[in-house]
């Protein structure tokens, strides 16, 4: 294919107009760059995308995110008809978890904030929020334009988007897990293969059904039968074409074998598969082009990390690309997307492989699961399931120092009332100084530009003198004590670039 040059250069494109591509594009907006992204789908609404086959559960991690940028009010506005905070602190194999178990005072260095807990929203409305956000940043957002083609050219990358060619200084696939750019730029994609087929789908049954209500497991997988809906797991080692579609006849041939019944389904209103193949980029860049969410990684559905996963991506990345672009800080900086995210993405991919492992219809994993739920009914058990599933204990390995250092900063409430969050929606590092008024805001000066600072009191300030916080909300540097003379200065410059305006 040849791609033919055009006169604009963007300073990112990015493939995939989904939750993950349009919130790295709000990030990379916030800093002033020029983004086009491109969009396989003519219209961003489909009933696949609305409550309830399109709810998805969006994690404490997540919630701070958008905290972060001023989203997460109008997420859960837009959500609120279809997808209300849930009740449940989440499930391992379908293994719910009590959250009256769970002790979060075995969380340190937390603190009570808007996004304490997990909650639930629907695709559509996340993405609707997303959109807005980013067009009025001034994204450029052309939908029914695939990316067809690519030539990293060393400087600049050329992208064939049907009959038309874009330049851009980096491309980002976030363009799902069937990825074109990732299989354009021959990312190396390993992993392990499907042991079920899972379906959910909207149905109408004749009555009365034979079904047990809730979670059943059986000898030949699981389903879930609630009213108007029906959730299947079949072992069948992902023999289903998902190409094709999910007749009635099929879904009710599926759904007799697993529940071992005679259950006839009327209509099939609408439905959905997924397997549980598992593959993981080697690497999250090439060259000048980069990958984040499920271009990176995919995996079954199970216990719903794919969306809190990319989003993460996304939040990790833009401040990172942005700053390289800007020329604030040097190349290498991209360096630690990988290194900060790739092993996310790699538990993620074990998370939910033992969650099949445990799910698996035979006595060794019906064993197995006994003794999972003994443990999930403890609170030791219900605090470990819960604080992954939730992303609280997320800690990025910065290189060590203090105990708060990686980790998502807490959300200290200042007494003139403002929140941490609301210092950090500008998409710039923040350095809060918990001691004598201005006495850090001489260090910090040459980075004025990238960093802002905050000298208040707050509520409860956990013992800390100081904490500089990366633009995604995760600590640079803290201290406890009176800061040890260029401190500040060394953890700055590691993170945000010498001092000055840019590099040369």
């Amino acid at each position: 294919m040849t791609l033919y040059s055009s006169s604009r250069l963007y300073d990112v494109v990015i493939a995939g107009a989904g939750p993950v591509g349009l919130f790295l594009a709000c990030e990379l907006a916030l800093a002033k760059l020029d983004v086009l992204v491109l969009e396989r789908a003519d219209s961003p609404v489909t009933p696949l995308k609305a409550p309830p086959l399109g709810t998805r559960g969006l994690s404490v991690a997540t919630g701070e995110a958008l905290h972060r940028r001023g989203l997460l009010d109008d997420v859960l506005a837009a959500a609120a008809t279809g997808a209300p905070r849930k009740a449940q602190a989440g499930h391992f194999a379908g293994i719910g978890i009590d959250a009256a178990k769970i002790d979060p005072s075995r969380w340190t260095y937390r603190l009570p904030n808007p996004a304490s807990t997990n909650f639930a929203a629907d695709m559509g409305s996340v993405e609707s929020v997303l959109a807005a956000r980013a067009i009025a940043l001034g994204v450029d957002v052309r939908r029914g334009l695939p990316v067809t083609g690519l030539d990293d050219r060393g400087e600049e990358v050329m992208v064939g988007a049907g009959t038309a060619a874009f330049r851009a200084r980096w491309l980002v696939g976030c363009d799902g897990g069937r990825s074109t750019v990732r299989k354009l730029a021959g990312f190396a994609f390993e992993g392990t293969e499907p042991q079920f087929t899972a379906y959910y789908a909207l149905v109408d049954m004749a009555e009365p059904s034979p079904l047990r209500p809730g979670r059943n497991a059986t000898p030949s997988g699981f389903y879930m039968n609630q009213p108007g809906q029906i959730a299947i797991a079949d072992f069948d080692g992902s023999a289903f074409d998902r190409a094709k579609a999910i007749t009635v006849e099929h879904l009710q041939t599926v759904l007799r074998r697993v529940s071992a019944t005679d259950v006839t389904l009327s209509a099939v209103r609408l439905a959905t598969s997924f397997t549980d193949r598992a593959r993981l980029a080697t690497t999250y860049r090439k060259g000048r082009v980069l990958l984040a969410g499920d271009a990176a990684h995919i995996h079954s559905a199970l216990g719903g990390q794919g969306l809190n996963t990319g989003l993460g991506d996304a939040m990790n990345l833009g401040w990172k690309l942005a700053a390289v672009i800007r020329r604030t800080a040097p190349a290498d900086l991209l360096d630690t997307y990988q290194a900060e995210r790739h092993p996310v993405g790699q538990w993620v991919l074990d998370w939910t492989r033992a969650q099949v492992a445990v799910m698996r219809p035979d006595p060794h994993a019906r064993a197995v699961e006994r003794i999972v739920r003994d443990l999930v009914d403890t609170p030791d058990g219900a605090t470990y399931f819960t604080e992954r599933l939730w992303g609280v204990s997320l800690q990025y390995d910065l290189g060590g120092g203090h105990p708060l250092v990686g980790r998502s900063v807490p959300d200290f409430a200042f007494d003139d009332g403002s929140r941490l969050a609301c210092h950090l929606r500008h998409g710039a590092g923040v350095l809060v100084d918990f001691g004598d008024p201005a006495s850090l805001q001489r260090s910090i000066a040459p980075w004025a530009d990238r960093i802002r600072y905050v000298a208040l009191r707050a509520q409860n300030e956990l013992g800390l003198t100081a904490v500089l916080v990366r633009p995604d909300g995760f600590v640079a540097w803290a201290s406890d004590e009176m800061p040890a003379a260029g401190a500040v200065e060394r953890a700055a410059t590691a993170w945000f670039g010498p001092a000055g305006s840019v590099l040369r």
